[in-house]
């Protein structure tokens, strides 16, 4: 039971359901009715909420909390809800939702959305919610599963409103009034010929605002494109980008009309592309904080080796140096000046390449300019860093030779920095590997064995 304390907070929160927002005031007064048991409370008070905050709010809470909610209010976990978790709390959620409230959440979606829930889900999950959808759905589901992971046909919607090209806007307008089920967001009338291929879109305003006797084909819009169903969604995302598309058509190999991608779904996957290219370029693959301890360390693990590796790479060329660093103590003091200039100077030109990269603004037209750009700023900076290196070796150990030296080794690493990161993730690209993923620990460990190498060499050469 709730005290008097506890009572009045939950009383507050109810009293302002016009602000239906996902606060700490709320998010306590939905642990005190859980704690109470209150299953009428705390659907009040979730049940004002969007859905994308209650997904926020069960992936907050811990197992516990949650598997009560779902004992408590089941039948807040509609279509909506699910799609907007996190996958590891969505599994959890769909085995322990009653089997009926299941089925009536999934009926609701639209079939990109049940697409996109069960297609990470294991083989018995993915059964129930099949078996929950009817027949043509079920079917519609399962043949987009059928396409590639990660392309236009799992991406696309199969409910499409299309009409003949040769058809008045008046024709098509009594369709579309006398249609039982349309999809709940479209943005185009889609125009295809008698072989079911789409030739054309024309926009919901202008359908709207042309006379009944116009023909379709007569406003339709004057860009146009469709997108073969097997093309990957990171190109689908670039194009909608590229191309300002509000949505598209997707065909088949034979360029019938086989779906419709709408700008909702192309910008999602558009985030989870930067998002992706964030995590890679620190060495860490897709995850979340619900993971477990054990899969976020076998997903870091393997890399963070690759980089205990490189690192003793670096260390065997200081091992080549032992004599003169123990005759010169100042080598061990800037030595890490060197390395860490140019490994931040490698990692601004790798995040401008990898970037380019994936907006496909570099290419092959243009590969060596951006080389030369980023070699002409690598030698600038180094230069610049070069006279300030100087200064310090003189003032601080009074060696105008030790200034020389760092100065010469600045430069070189920079420059080097600036082409490491810049040319490495383009060869990664060419032979088939994610440059986001791989080019870091590769570009570091040439700017630490190219900086300690052009430092204690030199220092070597010139000083002993």
């Amino acid at each position: 039971m709730l005290d008097d304390k506890d009572e009045s907070e939950v009383h507050d929160v109810l009293d302002n359901e016009d602000q239906a927002i996902l606060d700490g005031k709320r998010v306590a007064a939905i642990r005190l009715a859980l704690a109470a048991g209150d299953s009428e409370r705390v659907s009040a008070l979730l049940e004002p909420l969007h859905a994308a905050d209650i997904a926020d709010f069960l992936e907050q809470i811990d197992g516990g909390e949650r598997r009560e909610i779902l004992l408590l209010a089941p039948a807040l976990f509609d279509g909506e809800v699910l799609s907007e978790l996190d996958e590891a709390i969505r599994e959890d959620v769909i085995e322990f939702l009653p089997r009926q409230y299941l089925k009536d959440a999934v009926r609701d979606l639209e079939s990109d959305d049940v697409v996109d829930l069960i297609e990470d889900l294991e083989g018995e999950q993915q059964s129930v919610i099949l078996q929950a959808l009817d027949g043509a759905d079920r079917a519609a589901v399962e043949q987009s599963l059928g396409y590639p992971e990660y392309s236009a046909g799992r991406l696309m919607q199969r409910e499409v409103v299309s009409a003949p090209e040769h058809w008045t806007v008046g024709q098509a307008i009594d369709f579309l009034r006398a249609s039982e089920e349309l999809p709940e967001q479209f943005y185009h009338v889609t125009l295809v010929d008698p072989r079911m291929r789409p030739v054309g879109n024309v926009t919901l305003g202008r359908l709207m605002g042309s006379p009944r006797a116009i023909y379709l084909s007569d406003i339709q819009e004057d860009t146009f494109r469709t997108i073969p169903a097997t093309t990957a969604q990171g190109d689908v995302a670039y194009a909608f980008n590229q191309y300002h598309l509000i949505s598209a058509p997707v065909v088949d190999d034979d360029g019938r009309l086989v779906g419709m991608i709408t700008i909702d779904d192309a910008m999602i996957v558009l985030d989870e592309e930067h998002e992706e290219d964030i995590l890679l370029l620190a060495g860490v693959s897709d995850g979340s904080l619900s993971d477990r301890v054990i899969e976020t360390t076998k997903q870091r693990l393997p890399w963070l080796a690759v980089n205990l590796l490189t690192a003793i790479l670096a260390s065997l060329v200081i091992a080549q140096f032992e004599d003169a660093i123990a005759t010169v103590v100042a080598l061990a003091v800037l030595m890490p000046i060197v390395a860490s200039m140019g490994g931040n100077a490698g990692t601004q030109s790798l995040t401008v390449a990898v970037r380019a990269l994936a907006t496909k603004d570099l290419t092959g037209s243009n590969v060596w300019r951006v080389i030369r750009r980023e070699s002409f700023v690598g030698l600038i900076n180094g230069v610049a860093f070069a006279v300030i290196m100087a200064i310090v070796g003189i003032i601080w150990f009074g060696s105008p030779v030790l200034g020389g030296v760092i100065a010469v080794a600045m430069v070189v690493n920079l420059v080097v920095a600036a082409l490491a990161g810049t040319v490495i993730p383009i060869i990664m690209e060419r032979v088939g590997v994610d440059p986001a993923l791989a080019s870091g620990t590769f570009v570091t460990t040439v700017t630490d064995v190219v900086g300690f190498f052009a430092f204690l060499g030199l220092a070597s050469a010139v000083m002993l």
